[in-house]
């Protein structure tokens, strides 16, 4: 349920930076708390990325602005609108654009946001699916477009997905299988290795195997790959991909050093595409999230999600930085 009158005031997640760390509150605010805007939303729900649990443990800079609502995602309803694009009663999507790094993000039941960062609400989803499917789900997306749009095919061979239990990886493998490739998951969680197959992995290994000191060349294995953690697997990962294949970079868990040569790049021929989020042109936001909503399996998507309030987000992004979260955690801020 909605606490308090959203008309006057709303309800939010507020981190104040310190020298100690990050401060973090509930608070009841009053609308003038927002940030500038041409559209008011009325949040339904927002996610929980590995971003969002940097910026809400204090492990890196992320927030940019003090206090700070976090949150990089959310989905809702308009509440008003000056732009042109949206009225009263739209659904909308919001991924990305600085949101919750230097503007008011998703952790609350009231954002106000430029309109050009949004998108429409795909049909077929709820806003809570939608959610489910996060900057995680998108970004899942842009990586399995890149890797076909430089050339691989479900026949090119198997297919890597590394850090493949959290947000970003659970939904690789998911699309990834969808569109018939052969899908290794890497993690570091061999348990939940039943989890993986059941999204769509043929074979799960373990983190350890790319974890090993990197040889300039390795055997030849992986057709492509979706990098979820960088650092030493990144560089085993290239070390192993066949020739001419593709490797979309989209994250740092396992750190941002990259320990490689160039021997895959020019004795193999190997690409490294990296992907960004967070500053996708829209037309490839509409594009991704066009075929997320053709795509998802939604049962899947229900099997990696769980839903929690914003005063179990600390938590939660304690948990996930610690690695003990799978798939996608999507926040009811009106909980």
């Amino acid at each position: 349920m909605r606490h308090g009158n959203a008309a006057d005031n709303f309800r939010a997640l507020v981190v104040t930076t310190t020298e100690s760390g990050p401060g973090l509150e509930v608070r009841q605010l009053d609308r003038d708390f927002l940030m500038e805007g041409d559209v008011t939303i009325a949040v339904d729900h927002s996610t929980l990325n590995y971003k969002d649990g940097l910026a809400l443990t204090g492990r890196a800079p992320i927030l940019r602005v003090s206090p700070m609502i976090p949150g990089v995602d959310l989905a809702g309803t308009v509440e008003s609108s000056q732009h042109p694009d949206y009225a009263p009663g739209d659904k909308v999507v919001l991924n990305g654009w600085g949101v919750g790094e230097r503007h008011h993000g998703g952790y609350a039941q009231l954002a106000r946001v430029r309109g050009e960062w949004l998108i429409p609400l795909p049909d077929r989803l709820s806003t809570r699916q939608a959610m489910a499917i996060g900057t995680a789900g998108y970004t899942a997306m842009l990586c399995v477009t890149a890797l076909e749009r430089d050339g691989l095919q479900p026949e090119s061979g198997p297919v890597l997905v590394t850090g493949a239990a959290g947000g970003v990886g659970s939904l690789a493998v998911a699309l990834l299988a969808g569109r018939g490739y052969t899908v290794t998951a890497s993690t570091g969680r061999m348990e939940e290795s039943p989890y993986l197959q059941a999204l769509g992995a043929s074979a799960v290994i373990g983190r350890e195997e790319l974890q090993t000191p990197v040889k300039p060349l390795a055997k030849e294995r992986w057709a492509g790959a979706v990098d979820c953690v960088g650092g030493t697997t990144l560089a085993n990962v290239l070390s192993q991909t066949r020739y001419g294949g593709s490797v979309t970079a989209c994250g740092l868990a396992g750190g941002m050093d990259l320990p490689a040569t160039v021997a895959p790049f020019i004795l193999r021929g190997v690409h490294l595409l990296g992907v960004d989020s967070v500053m996708a042109p829209r037309q490839a936001r509409l594009r991704a999230w066009r075929s997320l909503a053709a795509e998802i399996d939604l049962g899947k998507l229900e099997s990696m999600t769980r839903t929690i309030a914003i005063d179990e987000l600390p938590a939660a992004a304690a948990d996930m930085l610690a690695g003990k979260v799978r798939g996608r955690i999507v926040v009811d801020v009106n909980a």
